[in-house]
């Protein structure tokens, strides 16, 4: 069990304890504190869905009984009496008003800053293989307004929402960390739905306000909405109201009388762009269709997942192994790689015989050693009969990747993305969007 779920599991028997005793208002804050540690667990260590659904089912009745105590003793507060001759009374009301508001602006803006990305992903433009309408595109509303202000006055206004839509895995948040990369003076927002969702009535539109008023302090200023659709698909008549008030604070904080989004760019990513609110999709003024990479791309991504591993693949070969991928995204190439990559570890794994043979010393790289082991077929010339466990750790040559393996991993491997899907992705980018 992890310390975060420990410590939580204990706060909710504290919790729990002080709610028997009465001690409603430290129940109320350990009931609180513990779907904090819960809310960290579902975000960052629950593995699967079943887990994820079972604290969040715990979450909401202590939210509820938190709730509860929250409003039991907003009413026992009320009820107490202002003492006579205090004229003062109304006034230290107000402060105290004040001073609450001050301190859940505090606390919301505390959420939030786990959302702003510190440290740089070190991505650059030419790591992100083709797309370049969308690269451009990016420049465009990021790089350019920063390094050319004196471009963009007047009429001449840079993009404030730009949406990248396309199959999974094709590249939608690698772009987004090139673009927190690249912009070097503007405070990148990286948010997610748990980010701003919450079970308590109110907070979660008052956590959407305090992102853009966060923005528009530290600007300029980029938000970056990994899969929009959870946020913002289409408003209906049987959606809960807190769906429907967080789509409505969307809406004002993006384009609303009196938002002051002058320097702020909110960037959107999402699968199924088609399930989107229609008043959200209009707010995004550029539609930037990610496909699936074409060839050329698909080579580059091949060299750039292979990086510095030794390799004898020349560039015929790396063609090859881009026409043989028609349909896979760049995260299925990647998937392939790194299986290929694994592919002499096989081997070194299943050998009966190893052989010596001449390379760098594990120690000394530019030292050239004669007893280095690779392995080898029974009948190879020098071939001694031992496993993998025999072998010295600093004695095993690291084993090259060939054609082969790359063709024996691409026998298993299949594209992940639906052709049903490609269909409906086309038909949105005709409608509403443009090619990246």
């Amino acid at each position: 069990m992890s310390t975060a779920m420990q410590k939580a599991i204990d706060l909710v028997k504290k919790a729990t304890e002080e709610d028997k005793k009465q001690n409603y208002e430290e129940a109320e804050r350990l009931y609180e504190s513990a779907v904090e540690y819960f809310l960290h667990v579902i975000k960052y260590e629950a593995q699967s869905e079943r887990a994820k659904e079972t604290i969040r089912q715990n979450c909401t009745g202590y939210l509820e009984r938190a709730e509860k105590l929250k409003e039991y003793l907003a009413k026992k507060n009320k009820k107490k009496p202002v003492k006579a001759g205090d004229s003062n009374g109304s006034k230290d009301n107000k402060s105290d008003d004040s001073d609450e508001d001050d301190k859940d602006k505090k606390k919301l803006m505390s959420q939030l800053e786990d959302a702003i990305v510190i440290e740089k992903p070190n991505i650059k433009w030419s790591d992100v293989a083709g797309l370049e309408g969308a690269k451009e595109a990016l420049k465009e509303a990021v790089i350019l307004p920063i390094k050319f202000p004196h471009l963009f006055t007047g009429k001449r206004t840079p993009w404030r929402g730009i949406l990248l839509f396309g199959p999974p895995g094709t590249g939608k948040s690698y772009l987004a960390k090139a673009v927190a990369t690249e912009a070097n003076n503007s405070t990148f927002f990286s948010v997610s739905s748990s980010n701003l969702v919450s079970k308590w009535l109110g907070e979660s539109e008052k956590l959407v306000k305090n992102l853009f008023t966060m923005a528009r302090k530290q600007k300029p200023s980029i938000i970056f909405i990994d899969e929009i659709d959870s946020l913002c698909s289409s408003r209906s008549d049987n959606e809960s109201e807190s769906a429907r008030r967080i789509k409505t604070e969307f809406l004002v904080q993006m384009q609303g009388i009196g938002s002051d989004n002058d320097g702020i760019l909110v960037l959107g990513a999402t699968n199924i762009p088609w399930v989107l609110d229609s008043a959200i999709r209009r707010r995004f003024e550029k539609r930037i269709y990610i496909p699936l990479p074409e060839e050329h791309a698909r080579l580059t991504i091949f060299k750039i997942h292979i990086g510095n591993t030794p390799h004898n693949l020349n560039e015929e070969d790396f063609k090859e192994l881009a026409h043989k991928t028609e349909g896979f995204s760049g995260a299925d190439i990647s998937v392939l790689v790194r299986d290929a990559l694994m592919q002499p570890v096989r081997k070194v794994q299943t050998a009966t015989h190893f052989k010596k043979i001449r390379g760098p010393s594990r120690s000394n790289p530019t030292e050239i050693v004669n007893d280095l082991l690779t392995p080898c077929s029974p009948g190879d010339r020098g071939a001694i009969e031992m496993s993998w466990m025999d072998v010295p750790g600093d004695k095993l040559l690291e084993p090259v990747i060939t054609k082969s393996d790359m063709l024996l991993s691409l026998t298993s491997a299949k594209p992940t993305v639906n052709a049903a899907d490609l269909v409906k992705l086309k038909e949105f980018m005709d409608s509403f969007g443009q090619e990246g």
